[in-house]
């Protein structure tokens, strides 16, 4: 099932009136920042889902179809911000209090005040705004489907960035996963400030000199 607005209407007649989905991606890269988008939807969308016809998990979704939707969702949003955490601060803080902070930037700089909100598999439990942790919500809410596929986009924007500051990575092509490419690249030329050191295959290199990759990663980037 493609995801719906179903838990968007249950809010409405809760009495919710801006409601926003919130998505965060990156969490498993070995390099780069982990960025969350949050999303709110003019609420007339609701009776017209047809209109976001396509927009799923971006996981699902081919780079062109991502890109495509971005530019096709605007005139549907009636807010959407970014928020972002950076390699380095991801080692300090660690990725789950990244992500929620990722996630919290990207909340507090919407435009307007939300009554309600649809957070994949994430909560704020010492918010007082109503909330819904949804498991794989980005493949339940179009909402969080949405923010997914913003986030993700701005995301792969930044590590083209970063493609042209360190060339030999290859950050284009995996976005900071632990591919295979990747992990050649890390064999290598080491580790930058970009990649998140307190991740298992660079926190034991520092511990012991030497690599020990145990997989090549195959998440669709």
């Amino acid at each position: 099932m493609p995801p719906s607005f179903e838990h968007e209407r249950a809010l409405l007649t809760q009495g919710a009136t801006c409601i926003a989905g919130i998505d965060e991606v990156g969490r498993g890269c070995w390099a780069g920042p982990v960025m969350a988008a949050a999303v709110v939807f003019e609420t007339t969308i609701y009776a017209q889902p047809a209109l976001l016809d396509g927009l799923d998990d971006s996981k699902k979704l081919a780079r062109g179809q991502r890109e495509a939707l971005v530019t096709a969702l605007q005139p549907c949003i009636r807010s959407v911000a970014l928020g972002w955490v950076s390699a380095h601060d991801i080692d300090c803080m660690g990725i789950m209090q990244a992500t929620r902070t990722a996630m919290q930037q990207a909340i507090l700089g919407l435009s307007v005040s939300c009554d309600a909100l649809l957070i994949d598999a994430v909560s704020f439990p010492h918010w007082a705004v109503p909330q819904q942790s949804l498991i794989h919500g980005d493949s339940r809410s179009l909402s969080i489907a949405a923010a997914s596929v913003i986030a993700k986009v701005a995301r792969d924007r930044v590590m083209h960035q970063l493609d042209t500051c360190y060339p030999v990575y290859g950050y284009a092509a995996h976005k900071g996963y632990g591919t295979l490419r990747h992990q050649r690249a890390l064999a290598r030329y080491g580790p930058t400030v970009q990649h998140r050191h307190s991740y298992a295959p660079i926190r034991h290199f520092h511990m012991t000199g030497q690599w020990a990759f145990t997989h090549a990663d195959t998440e669709v980037v």
